[in-house]
């Protein structure tokens, strides 16, 4: 602002020239752009005076701040004229045209190979270079896609998010639910290119076409010999070493017994051999200890048994504080891959769970679910002493102990206890008061 300029002068000029503004932050932006004040120079500074009003983040421009402030309101102004989508850019719906008109304007020179923004280049350009730069903690495997790595740490934690309702069967990553659901609907969409023959995955189908074309790109380092599949060159590889091992000739992956070769095969073929007349469900082996309640994995330090034992080696990480999985922003770590996830959730800001009555959104599913309740009316958990009922599980934990009388809130100065925390934190007051 010009020198002399006051915040009274300003409001007089402006009423001169008849101009009106809601708030006098409003007023402020028009000011800077009226007296010409340069933005540009906050960039060396590090100085950012446009503050948003719903949260602390503040910004160099107020154009940043103005695109910022569609994250609260839900504005989209730009929108795709093929398919109604909006968007909160410009430069967003740009990149997405580009679906429409099928443009990839960035090529790698290695392969001529080309991709729709610069970022997928960059994540290609790593086939070529050998780049890796995210690895396991655990074994020391890297990849060159932190999704590929978050993946594989499933391996180690035996976790399987993906759920089939059709049979119960759980898996680690999403594509292999995809597959296996196939096995129920029948589809087979990928056709040989050779003959009419048609497959429910895109390997299998791959693996099929070798006897067509003749290629055979599995080669024993031993011999020489060539083979057109993953199966058969791992049996004959196994000829020089001796050792007995169990292929699977559908994808390839190797067993130790032929009992286990068998179980396995059974993903492929569909076959479940063993009916529970529980709830009238096929299925393999696992399925049935839900009904049973057959716990065959316990913990030796605290005595709590499981289905499964990957579902004792996730509990187990509870006594050792094994927490594997870190946060690449902020350092947080947690035991269990999921939680990372939600964790995600915080620093990108995504809230992905709608609620159709009032518009809200949350990070979790299960923040939308207890938020319906307000709506519906809804109160599931009921005091295990009395017949009150509440609407949060948390809520129905406070209550019950005014029957119990447990206070689990412990002033560490001089080791009072408390039933509710909000207690404890007034009596804290007492020992940080001036005397």
């Amino acid at each position: 602002m010009p020198s002399g300029l006051t915040h009274r002068n300003a409001m007089k000029q402006f009423q001169y020239y008849n101009k009106e503004f809601s708030s006098s932050y409003i007023l402020k932006l028009h000011q800077i752009i009226y007296s010409g004040e340069k933005t540009h120079q906050h960039t060396h500074t590090g100085e950012k005076p446009f503050s948003c009003e719903q949260r602390d983040k503040t910004f160099v421009t107020a154009g940043e701040l103005k695109l910022h402030q569609r994250v609260h309101t839900g504005e989209k102004p730009f929108s795709c004229e093929q398919c109604d989508k909006t968007f909160v850019t410009a430069g967003e719906l740009k990149l997405h045209q580009r679906v429409h008109t099928g443009e990839k304007p960035f090529s790698c020179e290695q392969c001529d190979k080309t991709f729709v923004t610069a970022g997928e280049l960059k994540l290609h350009q790593r086939v070529h270079t050998g780049e890796k730069p995210f690895s396991c903690d655990q074994c020391g495997k890297a990849f060159s896609q932190l999704g590929n790595l978050k993946c594989h740490y499933r391996i180690h934690s035996g976790e399987k998010p993906y759920h089939c309702d059709e049979c119960g069967k759980d898996f680690a990553m999403s594509g292999h639910l995809k597959l296996h659901k196939r096995i129920h609907s029948g589809e087979k969409p990928y056709q040989c290119r050779h003959c009419e023959k048609t497959f429910s995955s895109s390997s299998a189908r791959n693996s099929h076409e070798r006897k067509h074309s003749g290629v055979r790109p599995y080669r024993c380092e031993e011999c020489g010999k060539t083979f057109g599949h993953l199966g058969t060159f791992t049996v004959h590889r196994n000829s020089h070493t001796k050792e007995t091992i169990y292929p699977c000739e559908q994808c390839g992956k190797i067993f130790s017994s032929s009992s286990s070769l068998r179980n396995h095969e059974r993903i492929h073929t569909g076959e479940k051999p063993y009916h529970c007349d529980e709830c009238g469900k096929d299925f393999l082996i696992l399925h049935q200890r839900y009904h049973s309640g057959e716990k065959p994995y316990s913990c030796e330090q605290c005595g709590k048994a499981f289905v499964s034992a990957g579902k004792l080696k996730l509990h187990q990480r509870v006594h050792s504080g094994e927490k594997p999985y870190s946060c690449e922003q902020c350092g947080k770590a947690f035991s269990r891959l999921d939680s990372l996830n939600r964790h995600f959730l915080i620093h990108t800001g995504e809230k992905s769970h709608h609620c159709d009555e009032c518009g809200k959104d949350f990070t979790q599913s299960g923040h939308l679910t207890d938020h319906k309740r307000i709506h519906s009316g809804e109160k599931p958990y009921q005091c295990r002493h009395c017949e009150k009922t509440f609407t949060f599980l948390p809520n129905r934990n406070r209550h019950e102990r005014t029957h119990t009388g447990v206070k689990p809130f412990k002033c560490e100065e001089c080791g009072k206890r408390f039933t509710l925390i909000e207690t404890l934190i007034i009596h804290r007051n007492i020992h940080t008061k001036d005397p």
